[in-house]
């Protein structure tokens, strides 16, 4: 595996579509991405290939007459064509808005409504059926291209596939814009308690991020990523696309979550980059499988963790040498290697954003041998502001602010930043804007945070997500629902208290375990016998209590309601990126939460 950096400036590339173009100009021939196409096979794409390919979209974006600066949406799988889209429309000073495949026609409505979009691409017919109830909003929309064909007559005039719409030759790929500071993506936030905001990040501020991102981690020509986290997430987007394209290393489309496991077998990537679910549900995996075989199994795993985890902290400059080091390459052997070729076993990091990522699987992790660096950032930074490095990795911490950017502790330790990475504004949202920002400039994150003696810096809460319970105390909830989800037995969880005397929860449970329990202890293994069951209340309560028992007194939670269907995109009370909408959830479950509180 080649090892020599080749990273691309980002005086040299200027804009994004300029930096797809030195790319192109390097390296050819080289691999640029893999791709799971028809007829179920690994296909290889050089960057001359995907030249081709955004010529060709270019000459379709021309053809329907588009404007530079209008708006053109992506509404498909991570995946080749994700890449030429993108490419095509910066290359024609067009504006990408990206979309959640997993998200609600409404929301998707809403949203290109109000970026004013005139062009949508879709993955198949059936997502544009899903749009027969909101087509009334989609009036805005000049084109809609279909990637998949279409199996009879257009149902709607605007309605093509790209077998018909794409021209089979076109001449050089343009770039016709060379001024990085203008707008070319608007980036639809979650939108957890209200309408999502369009956040307009310029070629600079994602150009720039990447840029300084690399100088933290070194990534160069040798390296296979495997991507998975939807590349309408600004992290893929600027991680694990343009930092990519920049260093020249390669990336592998995984076919699905579920297939995951599949993907990294076959693909073997040296990095990944991910939210902490995916490490939650590998954890959860492991521990559920430990617990079901011979204690002795559970009793060198364990071992292995604790002697790696040492080593790892030894290797840091923060502990001693230990005796029992020796003993490493036959641990790695017995218990490591087998866990890290589940992951493909080429792994030298991985990356963490998006949520805190708890202790727990961080250490287990490290301790096997992988290097789990955790970040942070948000979409209106583009959005990396802080990452640990390989050689200055604390896991707990989200490390150190990556070059250019600036922060520091406001009011109430508010975490604030400046830098090339902050956003232009939130799209045709002016107050919304202003509020975001302080009087002298600085972007106010939302987050409560502190510095280490070290300056590594520590998540603390979110200033909007504190619960002030009756008793004057200020509770987290973060913080306890990441520690009562180390527990399997658990799916989904929400604290709830505001203005209460005590703490209560609703818990969604995972119906395996809750079977392997309730057989156990001779109960029912329906989730909804438990809401029946003053015993089977009592054993979810306790196993709740158990995960939480080193908070504060004030801070344990007294009731629990099990609820019986989980919380999804398609009910409407997660967000596309996995984030509760916590006022949603209490308004759909109003008549169990007002019983937690009975007689109170």
């Amino acid at each position: 595996m080649t090892r020599e950096s080749d990273v691309i400036a980002p005086e040299i590339a200027k804009t994004l579509d300029g930096l797809f173009q030195e790319r192109v100009r390097r390296s050819a021939a080289a691999l640029a991405y893999k791709n799971f196409d028809e007829p179920g096979v690994w296909k290889d794409y050089t960057w001359g290939d995907v030249e081709k390919l955004v010529s060709r979209w270019q000459a379709g974006f021309e053809a329907d007459a588009l404007q530079p600066g209008e708006r053109v949406a992506i509404m498909l799988r991570n995946s080749v064509n994700w890449i030429v889209f993108d490419q095509a429309a910066m290359g024609l000073d067009l504006v990408t808005v990206p979309l959640y495949t997993s998200d609600r026609p409404d929301n998707i409505a809403y949203i290109l409504q109000d970026s004013g979009a005139r062009l949508l691409v879709i993955e198949s017919p059936d997502q544009w059926q899903s749009f027969a109830e909101v087509l009334d909003q989609l009036a805005g929309l000049k084109r809609v291209l279909c990637i998949d064909p279409l199996s009879g007559p257009s149902p709607d005039p605007r309605l093509k596939s790209i077998v018909d719409w794409l021209p089979k030759t076109a001449g050089a790929v343009k770039h016709i814009n060379h001024d990085s500071t203008k707008l070319t993506s608007i980036i639809y936030t979650s939108g957890t308690t209200g309408k999502p905001k369009g956040v307009m990040l310029s070629h600079r501020n994602m150009l720039e991020n990447a840029a300084a991102a690399s100088q933290c981690f070194d990534v160069t020509p040798g390296d296979l990523f495997l991507s998975f986290l939807p590349m309408s997430h600004t992290l893929e987007r600027t991680a694990g696309c343009y930092l990519t394209m920049m260093a020249g290393a390669s990336v592998a489309y995984a076919r699905s979550i579920p297939q995951l496991g599949e993907d990294l077998a076959a693909i073997r990537p040296t990095i990944m980059i991910s939210v902490p679910r995916i490490y939650e549900r590998v954890y959860a995996s492991i521990k559920t499988r430990l617990a079901e075989g011979p204690a002795f199994r559970r009793k060198l795993f364990e071992y292995a963790v604790e002697v790696g985890w040492a080593r790892f902290e030894h290797q840091q400059g923060r502990g001693p040498w230990k005796p029992s080091f020796l003993l490493w390459p036959l641990l790695d052997r017995l218990v490591a290697s087998k866990v890290m070729a589940r992951l493909g076993g080429r792994l030298r990091a991985a990356v963490s954003g998006g949520a805190a990522l708890s202790p727990d699987i961080a250490k287990l992790f490290v301790g096997l041998g992988l290097p789990i660096l955790q970040g942070y950032g948000l979409t209106e930074t583009s959005p990396v502001v802080s990452t640990n490095r390989l050689d200055d990795n604390i896991p707990a911490s989200i490390g150190k602010p990556i070059p250019g950017v600036q922060v520091k502790l406001g009011d109430k330790d508010a975490l604030l930043v400046k830098g090339t990475n902050v956003m232009l504004g939130y799209w045709n949202l002016a107050d919304a804007t202003k509020a975001m920002f302080t009087a002298d400039g600085w972007l106010n994150t939302g987050d409560t945070a502190r510095f280490d003696a070290t300056g590594h810096l520590y998540i603390t809460g979110r200033l909007k997500e504190i619960i002030v319970m009756s008793t004057g105390e200020k509770i987290p909830p973060v913080d306890m629902e990441t520690a009562i989800l180390r527990d399997n037995l658990f799916e989904q969880v929400l604290v709830l208290g505001e203005g209460r005397p005590y703490l209560t929860a609703f818990v969604v449970i995972n119906q395996d375990q809750w079977t392997k329990l309730a057989g156990q202890n001779a109960m029912s293994a329906t989730v909804d016998s438990i809401m029946h069951s003053e015993p089977a209340q009592k054993l979810v309560l306790d196993r709740v209590q158990r995960q939480i028992k080193s908070f504060p007194g004030f801070a344990q939670i007294h009731r629990v309601a099990v609820l019986p269907e989980p919380w999804t995109v398609e009910n409407g009370l997660l967000t596309p990126t996995m984030k509760l909408k916590r006022l949603k959830v209490v308004e759909s479950h109003r008549k169990e939460f007002e019983a937690l509180y009975a007689g109170h």
